[in-house]
């Protein structure tokens, strides 16, 4: 399976039907045909449904597509990568949870870009588990991640941050006039708490050893979707002060008591051959 084959599939898994993909791809509908009946059977497996109007995908074929999606994802990062001149330039990429941290990393990325112009960043919003995974399939150069995650086998720069965890309620919430929040006060509040997978230990220990413990409804990877349900009165939501502003809300942030706070740190694969403009990067973190 050349990389040529794979675009092919992907254009025809885009357009739904084989004519419009050959007429993007600027090749004969017969041609087209052709290659997908052989990547087929050089797979020994159906990738599509033909359908009267539409092609879909089948469960082979809808794994290809993100695959192969990643795939040509990479080797376009890869070449723009090794192309180097007298000037730095390339690509960076960097993935994170809703953090303020992420404003310390764009001073830095202002700071490079300034210098070398050329340079382009792609951001990736996610939780760390979702982070952690692409920097394993090398989709991502940098990940900035909250503590507790597992960094093991991970390069990483703990950064001179923290983020401070509390609560997210609705005005009219029975909490809203607190100025801390107790274990014991939120014993019986709805609640939504983040998916990430080492958060919970940490969230559990805070909260007296047994999250069970509470009323928890539901979880969020990403905050704001969270917050519109806090908004409704729906939950309250556990979560980091300063991802959601609730200037002029029906939102108020209260901090736990007693205080919880999350280390910031920047990973990378170990052994990674970086790109010039990402290795500048790190230069300049290191710097601070």
């Amino acid at each position: 399976m050349d990389l040529r084959i794979i675009n092919y599939f992907l254009t025809v898994a885009r357009e739904k039907t084989i004519s419009k993909a050959a007429e993007v791809l600027h090749i004969s509908q017969p041609t087209l045909s052709k290659q997908l009946k052989e990547l087929e059977e050089e797979l020994g497996l159906r990738l599509f449904e033909r359908g009267n109007r539409f092609i879909t995908l089948t469960e082979a074929g809808i794994y290809l597509e993100n695959r192969g999606k990643e795939i040509l994802a990479l080797v376009e990062t890869t070449t723009t990568n090794l192309i180097k001149d007298e000037m730095i330039s390339g690509e960076i990429s960097i993935g994170g949870g809703e953090t303020q941290a992420f404003e310390f990393i764009a001073a830095h990325l202002h700071e490079l870009r300034s210098k070398h112009p050329d340079i382009k960043v792609h951001l990736y919003s996610g939780n760390a588990d979702d982070v952690l995974g692409k920097i394993d399939k090398g989709l991502l150069d940098f990940g900035l991640v909250l503590d507790p995650v597992e960094k093991q086998k991970y390069e990483y720069l703990r950064l001179p941050l923290a983020d401070l965890w509390g609560i997210l309620v609705n005005d009219t919430s029975p909490l809203h006039s607190l100025k801390t929040v107790t274990p014991k006060d939120i014993q019986h509040t709805p609640l939504l708490i983040s998916s990430q997978s080492l958060v919970d230990n940490q969230l559990a220990e805070w909260l007296g050893g047994n999250i069970d413990n509470f009323n928890v409804i539901g979880t969020y990877n990403l905050l704001y979707n969270a917050s519109l349900l806090v908004k409704q009165n729906v939950a309250s939501a556990l979560c980091i002060d300063g991802i959601i502003n609730t200037t002029e809300t029906n939102l108020t942030f209260i901090p736990f008591s007693p205080s919880l706070t999350a280390t910031i740190n920047i990973v990378w694969k170990k052994n990674q051959v970086f790109s010039n403009a990402s290795n500048e990067l790190l230069k300049l973190l290191k710097s601070v």
